[in-house]
């Protein structure tokens, strides 16, 4: 095995083996200062990108004002209302729509497909497969 160690490793390392261990009395202290420095620069970091997309999100509306463009939520609550308002009344869900050639005439279709492709193999795959 080769192990790469980082530089504070080999204390470590020390004392999985049984070494004896310094004891740094801050040690505590210090981690849950690093921890806590670390939130809060994770803290700044998400309101700092918070306020960006903000001042995104006011230019982007402008623009859709402008141009008379809908966002994509406004255009899916709109296509879901139009959905309702048509199955108003309606006590079952609406029925999606069957592309054409679609139905009980699809496993003889692939029954057909799978011969043809049978008679391109060589002899004894064929005799394989019809067994």
């Amino acid at each position: 095995f080769s192990f790469v160690l980082s530089p504070g490793a080999t204390k470590d390392m020390g004392k999985m083996l049984g070494g004896d261990e310094e004891k740094d009395p801050d040690a505590a202290k210090k981690e849950e200062e690093r921890q806590e420095a670390l939130r809060q620069q994770e803290e700044e970091r998400k309101a700092k990108y918070a306020k960006m997309e903000a001042e995104r999100e006011v230019m982007r509306q402008g623009i859709r004002d402008k141009y008379g463009i809908k966002k994509k939520e406004e255009k899916e609550a709109e296509a879901q209302a139009a959905l309702e308002a048509n199955a108003e009344g309606s006590l079952t869900r609406p029925k999606k729509a069957i592309p054409p050639g679609c139905g009980d005439e699809e496993e003889e279709e692939e029954e057909s497909i799978l011969d043809t492709v049978i008679k391109y193999l060589p002899g004894p795959l064929q005799d394989m497969f019809k067994k």
